[in-house]
């Protein structure tokens, strides 16, 4: 007998490891979450079984991989939920993008077929495959010469880790694959596709991913033609013109599917969706003016606009790609976990691990407390937060990290503290950038694994931007997220929402805490913004190119030992 709660599952598809959440529908209570990770993980050295050797740069996976979590993940949470599966109404995903494979027609990926499974071209070519930088260079290059103006949409650069770019190598690399590939195709649709039977192409890989606009579509014939003979009717004989809207119902859950993850036949699936995208109404933002910040290992900074503006750096915007109703646009800082890791493994004194060790407290917790003792400008440094390159506003992977006023007193803690300070001041820049184009960002939301490991790091970010900070209930964005569309997709009629805006008033919360700027410290924060900014622009903007002279050097002496 069903009850009167109804619940929806939100799959997080990431890069180790699948996560499902199921969520309360009227409620938005989190009731229980579990993890499946991949056999396979990210393969980068040599292909499962048969053991060829990747090439530097190359990141694949196997997506089996991830039917394994649908096997296993969503039995797990209605198990440990004891929940009536006639009670679960819909069921979300999202996906790290661009993840991306190619498929015969009835969706079989190549690398699930004898003949193929040998070729590393026949795989899933995850986020971080990184081996197309050639063919996103002649992309860029011949999009410019050709006079083509998509490439504003996304700050003046295709990355390599995109759509076509991947499908460029394939091509390029192995020609016979591009020729077995019925279908090329986004992992989360993919996904999508093996739960309803159905191929669909969702709006946000496409428009973020894959060169697409609401109003232009793809780029047309003559540029992939452009691009080389071969591709110039790509979008019509491997991909798709039909792209769906977020929140869509894509179809209903398989006999088969739903017998490995215990569902009901027929339960409504979301189209597909992407993991920072998703955490947008998962933070309770649904309108313009608020930013949100997914904090981690690298920063993904999203705000919604009511008009199309060209913001110079951004990672790009796309109509409807966040929130029906309004742009969706996106910048990203490199490096900013990632940073402050660096620091710990690499320049932490012996007595500092001692210290914490007798404490029973990390490296990273006794850092914080030091440098939360010091005031802004204490220790005379300023930094630059590019250890992994430049995202936005410059977008260029080959500028490196900087620090100045480094003396024989200088301490651990203040050089943690200068880094701290450095990706807040990258996300100033990224906020000026957006509102001298006239996208407002009056307040920042915060989610992601720093907000709750570094209370330090939320206040020194709201001093350096001068903006209030708040916190996200959900500690897991891109589940939470893929949830709420579930929710939308099952409709009204089923117990769920008519749009997003409705799902996320009614499901989700932001804490109680919020980090108000302190206007002493915002002050000085103000003078060495303008420190940061003198050294951004010259070692970043091509008046002295010392950071990539050195890496060129470094590269040349690395080939000839």
């Amino acid at each position: 007998m069903m009850s009167e709660r109804r619940y929806v599952i939100g799959i997080d598809f990431g890069t180790e490891s699948g996560r499902a959440l199921l969520v309360d529908v009227a409620s938005g209570e989190e009731v229980t979450t579990a993890v499946h990770n991949y056999a396979n993980g990210v393969i980068d050295e040599k292909l499962p079984d048969s053991g060829v050797r990747l090439e530097p740069d190359w990141a694949l996976q196997d997506p089996n991989d991830y039917l394994e979590v649908l096997k296993h993940a969503v039995p797990a949470v209605l198990r440990q939920a004891n929940v009536d599966p006639a009670d679960v109404i819909g069921i979300g995903i999202d996906f790290t993008a661009c993840t991306m494979l190619p498929t015969k027609a009835d969706g079989t990926p190549l690398c699930f077929l004898d003949a193929y499974r040998n070729r590393p071209h026949a795989w899933v070519k995850l986020w971080k495959h990184h081996a197309a930088q050639p063919e996103a260079n002649k992309l860029n290059a011949i999009a410019r010469e050709e006079g083509f103006n998509f490439l504003d949409r996304y700050g003046g650069k295709i990355s390599s880790e995109w759509f076509v770019p991947k499908v460029m190598q394939i091509l390029d690399e192995d020609p016979a694959i591009y020729a077995a590939a019925d279908r090329l195709i986004e992992a989360a649709d993919w996904v999508v596709w093996q739960m309803t039977g159905v191929e669909t192409r969702n709006l946000s890989t496409a428009g973020y991913k894959g060169i697409w606009s609401k109003r232009e579509g793809f780029p047309p014939d003559a540029f992939f033609k452009a691009l080389d003979p071969r591709l110039e009717h790509l979008v019509d004989e491997k991909m798709s013109r039909e792209i769906r809207e977020l929140g869509e119902k894509a179809g209903g859950l398989t006999e088969d599917v739903a017998r490995w993850t215990g569902l009901k036949p027929g339960t409504a699936v979301a189209i597909a969706n992407v993991d920072a995208h998703v955490a947008v109404p998962a933070a309770a933002v649904s309108e313009p003016g608020q930013m949100v910040i997914i904090m981690g290992t690298s920063n993904c900074h999203m705000v919604l606009g009511e008009e199309e503006r060209l913001v110079p750096g951004m990672c790009g915007y796309v109509e409807d790609g966040i929130i029906p109703g309004y742009f969706g646009y996106e910048a990203g800082q490199s490096c900013v976990g990632d940073h402050f890791a660096w620091f710990v493994e690499n320049c932490v004194p012996a007595a500092y691990e001692r210290e914490a060790a007798a404490r029973n407290i990390s490296i990273h917790q006794l850092l914080e407390e030091k440098a939360a003792q010091l005031r802004p400008g204490e220790s005379g440094l300023v930094a630059l937060d590019w250890w992994n390159g430049n995202r936005s506003v410059l977008v260029d992977v080959d500028l490196t990290g900087l620090i100045v006023g480094m003396t024989l007193a200088t301490k651990a803690e203040e050089i943690y503290r200068a880094l701290i300070e450095a990706t807040a001041y990258g996300t100033r820049v990224i906020i000026e950038a957006f509102e001298e184009n006239d996208v407002p960002v009056r307040e920042i939301v915060a989610t992601g694994g720093l907000p709750d490991r570094n209370k330090l790091l939320m206040q020194i970010y709201a001093d350096v931007t001068g903006r209030p900070i708040r916190v996200a209930a959900t500690r897991q964005g891109g589940a939470f997220g893929s949830a709420m569309h579930a929710a939308v997709a099952a409709g009204p009629e089923a117990g769920g929402y008519r749009t997003i805006q409705d799902a996320t008033r009614a499901m989700a919360r932001l804490r109680n805490e919020q980090y108000t700027p302190n206007l002493e410290a915002k002050a000085v924060y103000g003078r060495l913004f303008q420190e940061y900014m003198a050294l951004h622009d010259y070692f970043g903007r091509g008046a002295n190119d010392v950071m990539k002279r050195l890496k060129s050097l470094k590269v040349e002496v690395l080939a000839a030992s």
